[in-house]
């Protein structure tokens, strides 16, 4: 009988701890992504044509995601922390992964050293640009020599935007 009652008592502290899991992550609701990690509950990422830049990849609401040359993918390693990680927001998820026009095979999930899920293709960190005010935007492409909006194989994307917005110091 004590077998079974501490069971039952393990059983309803995973089931505790996995719906405390799924509620909303990252900071504020709405328009706050820009604050913190752009968290995406069951997120979609999709190829997608984005002006002067060329196919790349988008986020559940269609803001580009990008990737950090300072990040390496093999082994799946994360550098944008802190000053960086507020520029440059984690793209995170909750829940289950889906794509459009992206190989689901390249797509899986990093921990961050705060304990959020971090996207990943082809092993490549994943983040928004907090300059990007509008979906299919693309400022931070090139950014820095450094920042470069993904294409749906995990590689750089070659195009220019129409403005950048500037260095970082990242």
């Amino acid at each position: 009988m004590r077998h079974i009652i501490g069971y039952a008592a393990t059983g309803t502290a995973v089931v505790a701890l996995t719906l405390a899991g799924c509620g909303s992550g990252g900071s504020g609701g709405g328009g706050g992504e820009k604050a913190g990690t752009s968290t995406a509950s069951g997120a979609t990422l999709t190829a997608a044509d984005v002006k002067s830049v060329g196919t790349v990849v988008t986020d559940s609401k269609g803001y580009v995601l990008y990737r950090f040359d300072a990040d390496s993918a093999n082994p799946t390693k994360v550098t944008c922390y802190d000053g960086c990680a507020k520029l440059w927001p984690a793209a995170t998820a909750q829940g289950a992964i889906t794509t459009k026009g992206i190989d689901k095979s390249l797509v899986s999930t990093v921990k961050r050293t705060d304990g959020t899920t971090q996207l990943t293709l082809a092993g490549w960190p994943l983040y928004r640009y907090i300059k990007d005010d509008e979906p299919k935007e693309a400022y931070g492409q090139g950014v820095d020599g450094t920042w470069f909006a993904v294409t749906p194989t995990g590689a750089k994307a070659s195009g220019t935007p129409a403005t950048n917005t500037g260095g970082t110091g990242y």
